[in-house]
């Protein structure tokens, strides 16, 4: 017994003299390595909105601020800031908040309930992601937004509201460009624009002609029209669709739209869809009062 204490008392020994070798270790290459941290870091953390969405490219507002403080990128790279913490920001930094080209998500489809047929009834999860695992969306359009809103869901800011077709719709004025949108749309219908472009084509069909406008009567039926009528480059028909050009969006005008036949190529300048102005409006108007 007395050696098996033994044995057990010099493990002790042994294991504590380890840890207490590797613990003075640490803390030598604690106070060696350490690297102190400026405090405008913590300073400007609190300034922030504390939404963490992601928006500005960084994982998290403390992330963003230690990025800003060292110089990595701008304090407009948050675009959930209010007009008052910009100030508050350019104060503690001494410098210009300074400005980006501010961006919105855009979708990309205007086929509604009231314009796209379904051909067949899904029952289940009221989730555009399941639906489109189950039965491709139920839609007679492939390419069409299906309309459980897991877009509204996503968004943190209340941006994003169903509307009274089956569309969501976007408040651009709450809009963050936080990405969650494009990235839970299982149709890949959500893009984010510079909230200066007007200029957009919602559709994502790449049937053409009479095929597209059978399951969506607002559908691009690549008749051409929009390409002869824009400026020189600006759209061309890729795959039985108008792609407009972006790097080319100087030129953008709106004489793109005034021929299309099916409405699918849109000139936007606030939030609505143009063909469903006044209908968005009271949706809108319901927003506001809720």
């Amino acid at each position: 017994m007395t050696e098996a204490i033994q044995t057990i008392g010099g493990s002790v020994a042994i294991l504590g003299g380890v840890g207490m070798t590797f613990g003075a270790l640490i803390a030598l290459a604690n106070a060696r390595f350490r690297v102190e941290e400026d405090p405008r870091v913590d300073a400007l953390s609190d300034i922030l909105p504390g939404a963490n969405c992601g928006a500005c490219g960084f994982a998290g507002c403390r992330a963003f601020a230690e990025a800003v403080i060292d110089g990595r990128t701008p304090p407009a790279k948050c675009t959930v800031m209010s007009e008052g913490e910009r100030e508050d920001v350019s104060d503690l930094l001494g410098v210009d908040a300074g400005a980006i080209d501010r961006q919105v998500a855009r979708l990309l489809c205007a086929g509604g309930s009231d314009v796209a047929p379904r051909k067949a009834s899904y029952i289940g999860l009221e989730s555009c992601a399941a639906a489109v695992a189950v039965s491709g969306g139920g839609k007679g359009c492939a390419w069409g937004c299906v309309g459980f809103g897991d877009c509204a869901v996503a968004c943190d800011f209340d941006a994003i509201r169903m509307g009274p077709t089956d569309l969501p719709i976007v408040d651009v004025e709450k809009c963050t460009a936080c990405n969650d949108c494009v990235e839970v749309c299982p149709l890949d219908l959500f893009a984010l624009y510079p909230v200066d472009d007007h200029l957009f084509v919602q559709c994502r069909n790449l049937l053409d002609g009479d095929a597209a406008e059978a399951v969506c009567s607002v559908a691009c039926t690549a008749c051409k029209r929009c390409v002869q009528d824009a400026a020189d480059g600006l759209i061309s028909i890729r795959q039985g669709l108008a792609v407009i050009d972006y790097d080319r969006i100087e030129l953008e005008n709106p004489a793109a739209i005034e021929r299309c036949p099916t409405g699918a190529i849109v000139w936007i300048e606030g939030q609505q869809f143009p063909r469903l102005a006044d209908a968005y409006d009271d949706v809108y108007a319901g927003s506001a009062q809720a």
